[in-house]
């Protein structure tokens, strides 16, 4: 059965970046909510992104161990599709939204992912990075995909430097239900590069077929 892995280009801060990415046919913009990221948006400037995206594109943002209060201004004033929790935060506190929310799995400190994984039943799918636990991702080292637990019993999102040179055989190897991409598709961080954005989708339709 031929099946489309699903893209979120995460970690964008400009307009323009969010266009094109969804013209390119990114399925969700990640939207940093972690202060001290360099990749991090406030929210008057997430809703000028979220007001350029067409239909059927959907607005990720992420946390990571941020404040209750924090994360409820972002829910209200934003109205994101999607909150993904990057940090230690319980399942409660992630249920606690009444939202669809995705757990990043740290696969730089976690060494039984679907053990961690069950914690998190209600998770929409697990987002698994290269990161240690609490420190946030984008930094472009990959992990060892062989890792990755088989079967594993979620949607997985595959992130951790993805980027245009690696993601066909990303897709080949793992066949993750999507693929993560931030700091593959930047000339700096949190600037996109157009150009890397439309090699990763050339790509992406590559390892699907």
């Amino acid at each position: 059965m031929h099946r489309r892995t699903r893209v979120k280009i995460c970690g964008i801060t400009r307009t323009q970046d969010a266009a094109h990415a969804a013209a390119m046919g990114a399925d969700s913009i990640g939207l940093v909510f972690h202060q001290p990221s360099p990749r991090a948006v406030g929210i008057e400037q997430a809703i000028s992104i979220r007001q350029v995206l067409p239909p059927f594109v959907t607005v990720t943002a992420l946390f990571l161990d941020e404040a209750a209060d924090w994360v409820a201004e972002v829910v209200n004033r934003l109205r994101p599709d999607c909150l993904q929790f990057h940090g230690s935060e319980a399942p409660e506190f992630c249920e606690s939204w009444s939202m669809p929310y995705l757990k990043t799995i740290p696969m730089g400190s976690i060494e039984d992912p679907a053990h961690f994984a069950d914690a998190y039943q209600t998770a929409q799918g697990f987002l698994l990075d290269s990161n240690a636990a609490g420190r946030l991702g984008g930094s472009g080292d990959t992990f060892d995909w062989s890792r990755i637990p088989s079967p594993f019993d979620h949607p997985l999102l595959l992130a951790g430097g993805i980027n245009p040179s690696n993601v066909a055989e990303a897709i080949v190897r793992v066949r993750p239900w999507g693929v993560d991409v931030s700091s593959g598709v930047e000339t700096s961080k949190g600037v996109k590069s157009h150009n890397l954005i439309d090699q990763l989708f050339a790509e992406v339709k590559r390892g699907d077929e």
